[in-house]
């Protein structure tokens, strides 16, 4: 069974995060975060952190936080 996980920041649905072998797939369901939609995190919080500041900014995170893992094709 797939077990996920909502994403919400600050009372926004951003999305949802699906448990994959050792990460979690983040399928965003807000437009602001189309650049994230299917990539992968090591957590969560990986997760909330950057969408959160995806939602302020209106930009990806500069190369000093981690970067998103892209899913193998």
């Amino acid at each position: 069974m797939i077990q996920s996980h909502v994403i919400e920041v600050s009372g926004v649905f951003a999305g949802a995060a699906v448990k994959t072998s050792s990460k979690f797939r983040f399928i965003a369901v807000d437009p602001r975060l189309d650049d994230l939609d299917q990539s992968e995190w090591p957590s969560l919080s990986e997760i909330r952190r950057v969408a959160a500041h995806v939602l302020v900014t209106g930009r990806l995170p500069e190369r000093s936080m981690p970067a998103p893992h892209e899913p193998a094709r």
